[in-house]
């Protein structure tokens, strides 16, 4: 290997997750896929009280910025994410958790990620979805 190789190869190993699948423009367009899906589900719409969509999209993508080594946006304009605590007025019972995993998939899959990439956030998306269930019915 030349010594270029072996620094591009050092410069990604010190690289986000976030930076590694395309920073900014990748979540963004996660979020807004998967909200696209929202828009028109009749179980999760009604959790998103706003007419429009848009705060709950943004909300969601500074915090998957964040969570994954981007810029720290959403703490600093809403402190720590409590993310359960954020989601206690809302009934998440299974059905909702089902319904909110089909739109990310769907969003997830859009991406074009690298496997490795893929499986990485898919497993955070699946952990963070079965966190969130507040209600056995």
């Amino acid at each position: 290997m030349d010594g270029v190789t072996e620094i591009r190869r050092g410069t990604l190993q010190e690289q986000t997750f976030y930076e590694q699948v395309g920073g900014e423009d990748t979540f963004r367009r996660l979020v807004h896929r998967f909200y696209e899906g929202v828009a028109d589900d009749p179980l999760l719409r009604p959790m998103y009280p706003e007419e429009d969509l848009g705060p709950a999209e943004e909300r969601l993508a500074l915090f998957l910025m964040q969570y994954w080594g981007g810029p720290t946006t959403y703490s600093e304009n809403r402190g720590h994410p409590r993310l359960r605590m954020r989601h206690v007025p809302f009934k998440v019972d299974r059905a909702a958790h089902d319904a909110w995993l089909k739109h990310m998939r769907d969003a997830v899959d859009e991406l074009g990620l690298s496997e490795e990439h893929e499986q990485t956030l898919w497993k955070y998306l699946t952990y963070a979805a079965a966190s969130m269930i507040n209600s056995a019915d």
